[in-house]
């Protein structure tokens, strides 16, 4: 069986806490060896790294998503540095912009990812971008901040335009498809992970939500990713063996603290 990786997922979340051991063990045999689970708020980050710490395929991040981001405006640089320096963190984020829920204010999910593109350019680790309904507003921020020095990151769960996926590739990111890519009405974002060089693509599974086909509907777990890379394979053409070592090669090359199984 070859390896796959998960690099995003909430394993903290409510869905999988009465059966965590479960999921994970399901993860193992579908040959997912590594997975992130993705911290929401640098206030809960405690919760997210005790996940991290009990099980050795089970890595994590640190950061406030854009939905949090007005109740975590203190949450400084220096602050998402120093708890970045844990051996099990392996990124910054989720960050970014949401204006499809615009639960935060705009300026607040703005100012938040900017704090955390700093972090991610101090440290080295990736920064995970949450982007929906937001492309101009994304594509603005970083080219500017890139300008100010280059950062490593992922545009996570990728559902936005072509021209958002150009540009984050332009800049040195990376674009993570999640179960979308396997939904009936999703020839757009198929079309555009086509577009996307095969050194820059990732799969996840943001877990527990956008289960793939054939489990839509259905609450999401890091052993489903195996059916979006099938989907992704198909869509590139490629082999699922050859998918599955790609993305793994690209998930280490931008997770690059996590050490790799032997």
């Amino acid at each position: 069986m070859t390896m796959l990786v998960d690099s995003h997922c909430h394993l903290d979340f409510p869905e999988f806490e009465s059966e965590r051991d479960t999921i994970i063990d399901h993860a193992r045999a579908a040959g997912v060896t590594r997975m992130v689970t993705i911290s929401t708020r640098v206030r809960r980050f405690d919760q997210v790294r005790a996940i991290a710490e009990a099980y050795d395929e089970v890595y994590c991040s640190v950061g406030t998503h854009p939905h949090n981001a007005d109740e975590e405006l203190d949450v400084t640089v220096d602050e998402l540095v120093a708890l970045s320096a844990h051996a099990k963190v392996v990124a910054i984020g989720e960050a970014g912009l949401d204006y499809h829920y615009d639960k935060s204010p705009r300026a607040a999910q703005a100012q938040g990812l900017r704090t955390h593109i700093a972090a991610a350019r101090l440290t080295g680790l990736p920064l995970v971008i949450h982007a929906r309904s937001a492309d101009k507003d994304m594509a603005e921020i970083l080219r500017n901040e890139s300008r100010k020095g280059q950062f490593p990151f992922v545009l996570h769960c990728f559902s936005s335009g072509s021209e958002l996926a150009r540009i984050g590739v332009e800049l040195g990111g990376y674009i993570s498809f999640s179960g979308i890519l396997t939904f009936k009405n999703s020839d757009d974002i198929r079309e555009i992970a086509r577009q996307v060089p095969h050194e820059r693509l990732l799969v996840e599974t943001d877990a527990p939500f956008l289960a793939p086909v054939p489990y839509r509907g259905k609450r999401n777990e890091p052993a489903f990713v195996a059916h979006t890379a099938a989907v992704l394979a198909d869509t590139i053409g490629l082999s699922d063996t050859d998918v599955h070592q790609m993305t793994t090669d690209n998930f280490f090359r931008l997770f690059s603290k996590m050490p790799r199984p032997a």
